[in-house]
């Protein structure tokens, strides 16, 4: 056993992670070059090593909610002069074979519909649902969807803006229960072109339009989903430019991924799954929203996308015999890893899902929306 193999298995025994263990949440390494690649590159170099088969794990959000939830590696450890030593070893000395590119690049992120029909419930709500007493995810996502209405005090005639609109899901529900005139954003041709088609014959405009250059005046704005993608250095703008399209009698709901820590990075998802991306923390949202709003009522139901997340995977697995032809083993294996390890780092509880429902002036007597909530489909 080299140095670098000693390193990796004292690391994860601290998560209770054994490798090539018994249990399900255990790592099975088949190839012993990922031991250095994974002190090497970190997070990419873990990410890369299961797509390219140099490691398995027959439970990955299992693994990966023990990884998280441990934080192996400690302030004690980086002051360690012979664990530095093999961290520096691996990342500095050359490696004895070619380097390798990585197997999946941008090219990869237009991936279609198909894929997406397969893997979400039938309205197409790529975030997270709401899981109370659900347990089907189409229930979970029209839950969530009604949460939302209900939360924004929708009413007949309102004039509604969703800033990343997606496949017009929200547009969809909110206009035919709720009657109102929705306009919705996003910078996605794919979705606004299947969006259109779905939303035909109800008061919804999908337009393709970066939210920056929308204009206008609403009753109501919200966004699901599309914060993780505004980055950190622009979240005062996205804040600000919410103000200006927003009544000032209005409701604004935002609905976005967080993290308990305000520097967050995850190379591997960055890269691969979501270019650009950034989550938010409290801090920040605080911090960008000051000035523009006053928060009204605040909801974490991070727990929820755990088991969405998991819901996703499992019908992307039963489909995968229908989707193979247009996608290749790699692709399955670089997603299911996307998936279940988000899944893990959700009942890790590192990552949360935050619901902040913002005024520009703050209601008079106080926002009075009933936080035992309950949907009934």
């Amino acid at each position: 056993m080299n140095d670098y193999q000693k390193l990796v298995t004292k690391l994860l025994n601290r998560a209770d992670i054994e490798i090539n263990g018994n249990r399900d949440s255990d790592m099975q390494v088949h190839d012993e070059r990922f031991y250095k690649r994974f002190l090497k590159d970190g997070r990419v170099g873990l990410g890369d090593g299961y797509v390219e088969g140099q490691w398995d794990c027959k439970d990955l959000s299992e693994m990966f909610y023990k990884l998280t939830r441990s934080k192996v590696i400690t302030a004690k450890d980086k002051k360690n002069f012979a664990f530095m030593k093999t961290i520096l070893k691996a990342k500095f000395l050359p490696a004895g074979d070619k380097k390798r590119s990585h197997l999946i690049g941008k090219e990869h992120y237009d991936i279609g519909n198909d894929l997406y029909k397969k893997m979400l419930d039938h309205r197409l709500v790529y975030t997270c649902g709401y899981f109370l007493e659900e347990t089907e995810l189409d229930r979970a996502q029209e839950a969530k969807l009604e949460l939302i209405c209900q939360k924004l005090k929708l009413k007949p005639g309102m004039t509604v803006l969703d800033i990343g609109c997606g496949w017009g899901s929200f547009a969809k529900y909110a206009a035919e229960k709720y009657d109102v005139s929705i306009v919705g954003v996003t910078i996605s041709q794919e979705q606004i072109n299947f969006g259109q088609k779905r939303c035909e014959g109800l008061n919804v405009e999908l337009k393709y339009e970066d939210y920056r250059d929308t204009k206008g005046q609403f009753d109501r704005v919200v966004s699901i989903g599309m914060f993780e993608h505004v980055g950190e250095n622009f979240y005062k703008t996205f804040f600000s430019k919410v103000n200006t399209l927003l009544k000032d009698d209005g409701i604004f709901l935002l609905h976005t991924i967080g993290t308990n820590e305000s520097k967050w990075s995850n190379e591997w998802l960055t890269k691969y799954i979501f270019p650009g991306g950034y989550l938010p923390s409290l801090q920040h949202v605080s911090i960008a929203s000051e000035g523009s709003f006053i928060l009204e009522d605040f909801q974490n139901f991070g727990p929820s996308y755990d088991k969405t997340l998991n819901k996703w995977f499992e019908n992307f697995d039963s489909n995968w015999d229908s989707l193979k032809s247009n996608y290749d083993d790699q692709f399955y294996r670089m997603w299911k890893y996307y998936l279940l390890s988000s899944a893990g780092g959700f009942r890790s509880r590192f990552a949360q899902l935050w619901h902040f429902v913002f005024t520009k002036k703050g209601i008079v007597g106080g926002y009075n929306y009933d936080g035992n909530y309950k949907v009934s489909i």
